[in-house]
């Protein structure tokens, strides 16, 4: 698709529980991408599939509306409501009985080791209690596939070591694809199995940074 003066022409692949981290310059096409993929951006021509289940192929003009796709997205800004609280926020977009969304909702704040900050608004959070939030939110409705979109860059840097850290823990449990936009490659080394450069809307290289078939930390 038409990106600034380039076209954004890729093809890539993610196993379940692979770990796929795309850097690059600002601007290169990370988060198109991301878009693309959450179907928050409409491509000229592609084809998003995960496992058997297409969710965009142009040629058969077929496209699954992004709220359809199951697909958790965390963005740069975590993007929660200002007017919620941490469990509303992680409950939005949940299907079922309120008393069982906040249940749910309250499970995965604990699986961050925040439910005791189930009632607190974002602005009352600190950078790395909000980003906890957003990425319980993500897994909120059993997503097929996460999407993060530099979810640690609105972090200072004492605090961001210490989400990385975090955050490289909760990765390595996960059973689906993750697909990473990240600048730093000391970050990328340490959340992703693989790596993919991006400059003007091509991959330029690729790199292992675990063994093949190995998605997990030891």
């Amino acid at each position: 698709m038409p990106l600034r003066e380039f076209e954004l022409s890729l093809e890539l692949a993610v196993e379940p529980g692979e770990r796929l981290a795309l850097a690059g310059p600002s601007g290169a096409g990370k988060t198109t991408l991301l878009r693309i993929v959450a179907g928050l951006t409409r491509p000229a021509s592609g084809r998003v599939a995960i496992d058997e289940e297409v969710w965009l192929d142009t040629a058969a003009r077929r496209e699954v509306p992004a709220e359809r796709r199951r697909c958790g997205v965390v963005f740069q800004d975590h993007a929660l409501f200002p007017t919620l609280s941490a469990w509303r926020n992680v409950a939005y977009g949940m299907g079922g009985q309120r008393r069982g969304r906040r249940e749910r909702a309250e499970e995965l704040l604990g699986r961050f080791g925040i439910a005791a900050l189930a009632e607190a608004h974002p602005g009352s959070l600190s950078g790395g209690e909000r980003q906890r939030v957003a990425l319980a939110r993500a897994l909120a409705t059993e997503p097929r596939a996460l999407l993060l979109d530099e979810p640690l860059s609105a972090l200072d840097p004492g605090t961001r070591r210490e989400a990385q850290r975090e955050l490289q823990r909760f990765l390595a449990e996960l059973p689906i694809p993750v697909l990473l936009v990240t600048h730093s490659r000391e970050e990328a080394a340490l959340l992703a199995d693989r790596v993919a450069v991006v400059e003007r809307g091509r991959i330029v290289s690729e790199e292992a940074l675990r063994p093949a078939g190995d998605h997990r930390d030891r």
